[in-house]
């Protein structure tokens, strides 16, 4: 799988992107990615952003799968355990797939906001990471679990565009030395950018990687177990509150 976003769409965490090597870009990737692999499928949302799915040699314990409800698309890839009591949770059908469930799931918190996003993502058990794009609201929301069951990779090109894909040399190529796993146990949104859902009362602070030659190769991100968010500063999140102007 393979999402790109422009800088506006999703704003690339701090120290994210590296000096060095910058890669060949994100123009034409999910091109690229659709003429490699048989019966890709690609959706583009002009500037904004571009998706690209394909089934092609996919581990058979944990699929892929892309899908749309109400210009809301999302990749996931993986397995949820506990998928009979989110569906019941979610008053989704007995035949509803992972995707609907994360689909439902960003839908009840960017309409209603009952719970914290970061709880949201904790209640998926199981490996799993997505990518999520919402056409209405141009906004982004990305997640992987806390044990990285699921190979999930970020990158920065050279002109802001956020690459995020399940094969680390589709973003490698993209984002030269900004390239990175994605942080386990985290999420991230346009508005809020990374966050841990597993602390999510701690700041986020950015740690260089280094590869076998002691060169710094893109960018790693840990909890700041001395740095507490202003939880005063967020407004009330009542089930009337718009999710998106929190996150």
């Amino acid at each position: 799988m393979l999402a790109v976003f422009n800088r506006e769409v999703a704003p690339s965490p701090e120290g994210l992107r590296q000096p060095g090597e910058a890669g060949n870009g994100a123009e034409g990737l999910a091109d690229r990615f659709r003429e490699a692999r048989p019966g890709a499928v690609t959706v583009s949302f002009g500037d904004a952003a571009a998706m690209a799915y394909s089934s092609h040699e996919q581990s058979p314990f944990l699929p892929r799968l892309f899908g749309v409800v109400d210009d809301i698309f999302c990749l996931f890839q993986g397995a949820i355990e506990n998928i009979a009591v989110l569906k019941q949770q979610y008053g989704l059908s007995k035949v509803a797939s992972e995707i609907n469930i994360v689909i439902e799931a960003y839908r009840t918190l960017r309409d209603r906001g009952p719970y914290p996003a970061d709880q949201v993502v904790r209640d998926f058990n199981g490996k799993f990471a997505f990518a999520l794009y919402d056409r209405s609201t141009t906004s982004v929301f990305m997640a992987a679990d806390a044990d990285g069951g699921v190979p999930f990779y970020w990158g920065v090109d050279s002109v802001g565009h956020l690459v995020v894909s399940d094969d680390a040399e589709i973003v490698k190529n993209a984002c030269g030395k900004s390239f990175a796993p994605f942080p386990k146990g985290f999420f991230f949104t346009t508005s809020g950018g990374l966050q841990s859902y597993e602390h999510p009362l701690n700041e986020v602070k950015p740690v260089p990687r280094v590869d076998s030659r002691g060169e710094v190769c893109g960018t790693t991100y840990a909890v700041d177990a001395e740095a507490k968010k202003d939880v005063g500063s967020i407004p009330r999140t009542g089930s009337a509150a718009d999710w998106s102007s929190q996150y």
